[in-house]
């Protein structure tokens, strides 16, 4: 999948109008570009307990899940989740052996649930398709907020921003 990585990189833009890769990003007041928002999806065996041994080893290290989305199949569990400490994250799943990959997801404030609707056509009208979405689970300032993972996640950050919605980073949902 596009942005997909299990290394320390993260593929860059890539305009599906242009056909090239594009520079679409917002720099920050001390001129630094924010970094996004990764996901882990951490593959466990389908067995009672696994889920919760990977859960309980990353409060055990104080990393905390801010999102989460599961999707079970047959043999095995899919554990998509978005943490305040991403480096903490990956060290423990390195030192613990699961296996996982990191991607890129676009996160974004709404104020309520009729605020889906404005940034599913902020979305539609910058012609991207949304892959998969969850909610967040707890923001620091308790708004609500969607993780979403969509093909051209610098794309769909402008096309958000220019509908005035707020895209979040991980500066803001770091603790």
């Amino acid at each position: 999948m596009p942005g997909e990585r299990t290394g320390r990189q993260i593929a860059s833009g890539f305009s599906p109008l242009a056909g090239h890769s594009v520079a679409m990003s917002v720099t920050t007041a001390r001129g630094r570009e924010p970094e996004p928002v990764l996901q882990f999806s951490v593959f466990i065996p389908n067995r009672m307990g696994r889920m919760h041994e990977v859960v309980r080893r990353l409060v055990e290290r104080e990393v905390h899940i801010v999102a989460l989305t599961v999707l079970d199949t047959t043999d095995s569990t899919i554990l998509r989740i978005v943490v305040d400490d991403p480096d903490g994250a990956r060290r423990l799943l390195d030192e613990q052996a699961f296996p996982y990959s990191e991607n890129v997801v676009v996160c974004v404030e709404i104020e309520s649930e009729k605020a889906l609707s404005g940034v599913l056509l902020a979305l539609v009208e910058a012609e991207l398709n949304v892959h998969y979405t969850y909610p967040f689970l707890v923001r620091p300032d308790g708004k609500a907020a969607l993780a979403m993972s969509i093909e051209h996640h610098e794309v769909a950050e402008e096309a958000l921003r220019k509908h005035r919605f707020t895209v979040l980073y991980q500066s803001d949902i770091s603790r």
